[in-house]
């Protein structure tokens, strides 16, 4: 198969020739730009400073010579303004669009958080005055269709573009977690008012984005946290009520712009609670199977849900893939294959991005094992 015969396959839940593998295919499967260049440099490549994907996270853009080097199987276009990164960082801090300033600290690895713009006391009419982004900046479709259709002519990968449907995320940082928790609890109406914001900015940039380049991917990539490492952020009910209508928004517009697309979604930690609901509303691909948050055990979940929903991830990067060994990591490989890909509906890849911590032999190890293994071998 080629590589995008064999990342469609398993999304219809057929058996391809072997588990797709995903390194670099999305913002939240991508790898830290310390490990990146650990990566590249282990592999022998000399390649040129990469796109930043995520800036707060310094998470790289991987090059296709070391996808071709690991044979995997999925090209990313995103759909952020391009961040290339010569030096280690973009400066102490950084103010982003919607107005939320992060800071780097002293030998840090991230931007952390330094102000939400709608912290505090506010009012529906202290977000209808905030400096919203202008979702029709011509910038956001600026030759999108050409670097979609240049990922699909350049490889045989399958080309999966991300968008931005992040209301959790976004109002998170807008209000600060602190606050954020609060309205949550106590104040739905601010912050219905804020996911409603959002909203007007975030759904038409969706269905322009799709306009201008939806017929040519393979996947359309969403990411929004709801779940923590114990269980949701918030209650089912609480996610039913107020989140999940305006979800339900976001995943009807790319079903409308790219109604071929397999939709993905990401969302760490423990979401078992919802993922009825998150099938419900139109996910398709679920990342990253967080395996080390209550009641993500990956045969469980294959069990109930394997028969509407594909899984992307799994590779438990809290223990196995920072910690273990190369054997230990080659074992994990074989168990989520033989059980997340029985029948198809798996793709392979660490859960999140791959962090400084993973040494570089386990990330070749997991790749290796992962292009070799074949369970119907073993049974057989």
């Amino acid at each position: 198969m080629t590589h995008r015969e064999r990342v469609l396959a398993a999304l219809r839940h057929e058996t391809p020739d072997r588990v797709p593998m995903d390194l670099g295919g999305g913002r939240a499967s991508s790898i830290h730009l310390t490990a990146y260049r650990n990566l590249a440099k282990k592999l022998g490549l000399a390649v040129p400073p990469p796109e930043i994907l995520d800036v707060m996270q310094q998470v790289a853009g991987v090059h296709g010579s070391v996808q071709d080097a690991l044979d995997v199987d999925i090209e990313f276009v995103n759909t952020d303004p391009a961040v290339v990164l010569d030096g280690d960082e973009i400066g102490t801090h950084y103010t982003d669009e919607w107005g939320v300033t992060r800071r780097m600290p002293e030998d840090g690895l991230y931007y952390d958080q330094d102000t939400g713009p709608l912290a505090g006391e506010i009012t529906v009419a202290d977000i209808a005055k905030h400096p919203w982004p202008d979702p029709h900046d011509p910038e956001r479709t600026r030759g999108l269709r050409e670097r979609v259709q240049a990922a699909r002519d350049g490889s045989d990968r399958a080309v999966c573009m991300g968008v931005r449907g992040s209301i959790v995320h976004l109002s998170q940082y807008l209000r600060g977690f602190e606050d954020w928790y609060y309205d949550m609890a106590g104040d739905q109406e601010v912050i219905g008012a804020l996911l409603d914001a959002l909203l007007e900015v975030l759904l038409p940039v969706i269905d322009a984005q799709l306009k201008a380049a939806g017929d040519l991917c393979d996947i359309i990539f969403l990411g929004d946290d709801i779940g923590a490492q114990n269980g949701l952020q918030v209650s089912p009910d609480t996610y039913r009520k107020v989140i999940m209508p305006r979800h339900r928004k976001v995943f009807e517009a790319v079903r409308r712009g790219a109604p071929e697309a397999f939709i993905g979604m990401h969302t760490c930690g423990s979401v078992v609670d919802v993922i009825d609901d998150l099938i419900e509303i139109g996910v398709q691909v679920l990342n990253p199977i967080q395996v080390s948050a209550r009641d993500m055990e990956p045969r469980a979940l294959k069990e109930r849900f394997g028969d509407r929903l594909s899984f992307w991830g799994a590779m438990d990067t809290q223990q196995t893939l920072p910690f273990g060994t190369e054997d230990e990591v080659r074992a994990e490989v074989r168990d989520r294959v033989g059980v997340l890909g029985e029948g198809g509906g798996y793709i392979l890849s660490a859960v999140h991005n791959v962090q400084p911590d993973v040494p570089t032999e386990n990330l070749l190890a997991m790749f290796d094992e992962a292009r070799s293994f074949r369970p119907e071998l073993v049974i057989g």
